[in-house]
């Protein structure tokens, strides 16, 4: 999908809402594990209860990869059943180089059809430019929300820039805005501002909104751009709504609550 395919979705829907798909088959619904494909069955009522409102779905690959051959199935069947005109984020965390990164390219993209993967930029520009081919994207993991990002992604050099920060600026020599994203945390919001100034158009994929705490008002003033630039991710928060019969209807709720604020904070923007 190109940037301005992404961008019509986004005004089109009024929504730059990405569904998380971290599907853990000891949290689903009791009723789906006598189906033939609990984690497929899950998603694929999330899909279908979630579809308007969000404009991406992002699969994390450990919950099926966790399943064996199974879950690569579920994934497939997964990434093959979500309407074609939505963005599709493989959340891999790839970080390798040459021959290595380039197949782990043709799996994701080629086989899988995924528009997008996360990636994991410490092995420098090898382990980056493997995956900006066509019109597929790749998102660099740069100031990510866990507690231990502060290990190393804010190690400052000697001239006072933080290593996120030549993440971001050294990337764009490897590609531009329309095959590179970052990862930017909302529980990082106070920094967002900032990182939005080093890469002024790229997109953000911005984890961390609903369970995880990220606020949605704070994170969208900072980042928002001329067409967006945010792609928010919720996960535990919409898919998991309710943990009975009724969690395909709840997640509906919570996606649209979700994409009603963000109408909103578009409009404002604008």
């Amino acid at each position: 999908m190109t940037r301005e395919q992404l961008f019509q979705q986004i005004k089109r829907k009024g929504s730059y809402l990405c569904v998380g798909l971290d599907t853990d088959i000891h949290k689903i619904p009791k009723h789906l594990l006598s189906t033939d494909d609990p984690l497929f069955e899950f998603n694929r009522q999330i899909i279908d209860a979630t579809h308007e409102y969000c404009i991406a779905y992002k699969p994390n690959l450990a919950f099926y990869e966790a399943m064996g051959p199974k879950g690569w199935e579920s994934l497939q069947k997964t990434v093959e059943y979500i309407p074609k005109n939505i963005f599709t984020i493989a959340d891999a965390k790839r970080g390798d180089i040459g021959n290595t990164a380039s197949l782990y390219a043709q799996a994701f993209f080629d086989y899988l059809n995924f528009d997008a993967i996360t990636v994991a930029p410490y092995m420098g520009a090898d382990s980056v430019i493997p995956f900006l081919y066509k019109d597929k994207w790749a998102i660099l993991l740069a100031h990510t929300s866990n507690a231990g990002s502060a290990d190393f992604q804010l190690f400052e050099s000697s001239d006072g820039r933080k290593l996120y920060e030549e993440v971001i600026t050294k990337s764009q020599q490897w590609g531009t805005p329309d095959q590179l994203m970052y990862v930017v945390g909302a529980t990082r919001a106070d920094r967002m501002q900032e990182i939005r100034a080093l890469a002024p158009v790229n997109f953000f994929l911005v984890p961390g909104v609903g369970a995880q705490g990220g606020d949605l008002a704070q994170v969208s003033k900072a980042g928002l751009n001329k067409q967006c630039g945010l792609i928010v991710n919720s996960s535990r928060a919409i898919i998991y709504a309710s943990g009975e019969k009724d969690f395909a209807e709840k997640a509906a709720i919570e996606a649209s609550n979700v994409r009603n604020e963000m109408e909103s904070l578009l409009s404002a923007f604008a």
